[in-house]
């Protein structure tokens, strides 16, 4: 993989990743407590993942990496920020294991969330890597749908606590995933 994209804005694997090294941010490997890349401050988000070339629909960009974790442990070490309470870097891998990418994470921590998203998450054999649904555009940010699970039902009070800001037409206005009808 070549390096298209630079970020800004937390995950150690059991398996070997395809090469750590090989990814399309060339700050993957910058210490966590280093500042960003300059200018990749964003909006509302803080920081963010940017494509520094035009990058292909279906191309793999990087890898979401971190810690392999239980749920237990997961809920045991959730940062409870009275400012920001439900952020955290995790990623469900299925239902007993989380990525914790605050331990040994990389770029693919800052990759915000959107609505109307340009990449998505696809997890296969237990890895989860970040693709293009589509052609983006140099400077453009990357992002993919977060689509949240939460098995409560959905009050406004629960919508409110997770509130998407991605400004797009068809924003939800939740990073919750939308419940199938039944």
């Amino acid at each position: 993989m070549n390096t298209k994209f630079f970020h800004a804005r937390q995950a150690r694997r059991e398996a070997p990743a395809r090469d750590p090294q090989e990814t399309r941010c060339p700050e993957a490997g910058r210490p966590q407590d280093e500042p960003p890349h300059p200018g990749a401050q964003v909006g509302v988000h803080g920081k963010g993942v940017f494509a520094l070339q035009d990058i292909p629909e279906g191309e793999t960009l990087i890898e979401y990496v971190g810690e392999i974790i239980t749920w237990k442990e997961a809920q045991r070490r959730h940062p409870w920020n009275p400012e920001d309470p439900n952020h955290t870097f995790y990623f469900h891998v299925d239902d007993g294991r989380v990525i914790d990418a605050a331990v040994g994470g990389n770029a693919a921590r800052w990759i915000n969330h959107s609505c109307n998203p340009n990449c998505e998450a696809d997890e296969e054999e237990g890895r989860v890597f970040i693709k293009s649904l589509r052609t983006i555009k140099a400077g453009e940010e990357l992002n993919y749908d977060y689509g949240l699970i939460i098995d409560e039902r959905y009050t406004k009070a629960l919508k409110a606590e997770y509130p998407c800001w991605c400004g797009s037409k068809n924003c939800r206005g939740t990073l919750l995933a939308p419940k199938r009808r039944r």
